[in-house]
């Protein structure tokens, strides 16, 4: 996953406005209580930023890619 999918995944998932907000100012356990703009910045995959946000957010599987075209990228 690129930054870029990272971000569209934000808006199109969780909202643009309140994706944005979450992903700034939630405090992740799973990203060592750093927040998934701070996880990005300090160089995390994209991908594992991704699932502790949605794992945070508890959101289900076949929720987290968004539309049906786009392919769910393996947890490592």
């Amino acid at each position: 996953m690129r930054y870029r999918e990272f971000w569209q995944l934000v808006d199109e998932v969780l909202g643009s406005a309140h994706g944005r907000a979450l992903a700034r100012d939630l405090v992740l356990f799973e990203l060592q209580g750093r927040t998934a703009v701070q996880a990005l910045e300090d160089g995390e995959e994209p991908r594992d930023v991704w699932h502790a946000l949605c794992d945070a957010m508890e959101i289900p599987d076949a929720r987290r890619w968004g539309s049906a075209a786009r392919q769910a990228p393996p947890r490592r």
